[in-house]
């Protein structure tokens, strides 16, 4: 079998156990298919998602199916002002051996798992929310001058209450920018609800199965940046993200006259690997532009922000990027 076509079957293979995946995840959590999509773009990518929706929605629900069904060993930290940076990461004990000598020894923290929950992350102070941020870039972690390694795969999925903002301390825009995607999670429509109530309210509830493993998911991080990306695609990626920054020359003017920060390089990189499992979650072989408006959202979101006078004016990033994103892919078409 040539390269081509054995990487053909692997991808075919994987978006069989990708529907698998998604069929036992929407056992307990039913409906919202786009949420649950971009929950898995984010563990296919080898990245981090951030999911913002009001109490109740079941963010925690479905973070815990997920390390279910990818078969992850997982830990959930419940963000608070007291939580301390050695609560995260783990610390040092001095321990006394039978021998009267003493010896320090480090005791791992819940972050030393394959799959975190951060809930309620913005709930923590910037010194404990710092904890994080060595773990998510680079799969570290430093403790008394010494480095930890992460056993891969390494995920974070955090939640966020997007109104209730007393009390609270705003991720910097560092720590925003390591999470590969945003995934906002919106109330379920009428049908979605009744089929909540009918399967959460009787004697018993569908368990969800696993489906992959720890080694099947890094495998299938392999597959995903082994899919080729055309030069048009590409193309489109670039111009994106380089039409969201307010300085650029060829930024539209929605750009420059409301946003006050755009996106990285890191939104670019995040785009490619996106695109490439968007694709692969529809079912298709090879990303279009299509999988770039789609994903250009929650990519891009949480790596802008709007200047103080649109704020005033009841601007929105949504919006803007949804303009930006209809210009610019449609120009890529054309060309």
């Amino acid at each position: 079998m040539t390269d081509d076509a054995t990487l053909v079957a692997d991808i075919e293979t994987l978006g069989a156990r990708l529907t698998e995946a998604k069929a036992s995840i929407t056992k307990r959590f039913i409906g919202q298919p786009r949420v649950v999509d971009l929950t898995l773009s984010a563990l296919l990518c080898g990245g981090h998602g951030l999911l913002i929706g009001l109490p109740g929605l079941g963010k925690t629900r479905l973070v815990s199916t997920v390390s279910t069904v990818m078969g992850l060993n997982s830990s959930r930290i419940q963000f608070t002002p007291d939580l301390m940076p050695a609560d995260i990461l783990g610390s040092e004990i001095l321990e006394t051996a039978t021998d009267g000598s003493r010896n320090f020894r480090f005791v791992k923290g819940p972050i030393f798992c394959q799959l975190l929950m951060a809930d309620e992350i913005n709930r923590a102070s910037p010194r404990t929310q710092s904890a994080l941020l060595q773990a998510m870039q680079e799969k570290s972690v430093t403790i008394a001058g010494h480095a930890h390694e992460l056993s891969p795969p390494f995920h974070v999925l955090a939640t966020q209450n997007p109104l209730e903002q007393e009390g609270t301390y705003p991720l910097p825009e560092a720590q925003l920018d390591r999470f590969l995607v945003q995934i906002d999670v919106p109330y379920p429509d009428r049908k979605t609800e009744h089929d909540i109530l009918i399967a959460t309210t009787g004697i018993a509830e569908d368990e969800a199965h696993e489906v992959f493993s720890a080694a099947e998911l890094i495998k299938a991080q392999e597959t995903i940046r082994r899919m080729p990306v055309g030069e048009t695609v590409v193309a489109a990626i670039l111009d994106l993200v380089r039409a969201c920054r307010p300085g650029d020359a060829d930024a539209p003017a929605v750009v420059r006259e409301n946003v006050a920060w755009g996106p990285g390089p890191r939104a670019a990189q995040a785009l490619m690997l996106t695109v490439r499992a968007e694709a692969l979650l529809q079912g298709r072989l090879v990303p279009s532009i299509d999988d770039v408006a789609a994903m250009a959202g929650p990519v891009l979101k949480h790596r802008m922000a709007l200047g103080f006078a649109a704020r005033a004016r009841g601007e929105n990033l949504d919006d803007i990027i949804a303009a930006v994103t209809e210009q610019t892919c449609r120009g890529v078409s054309a060309a």
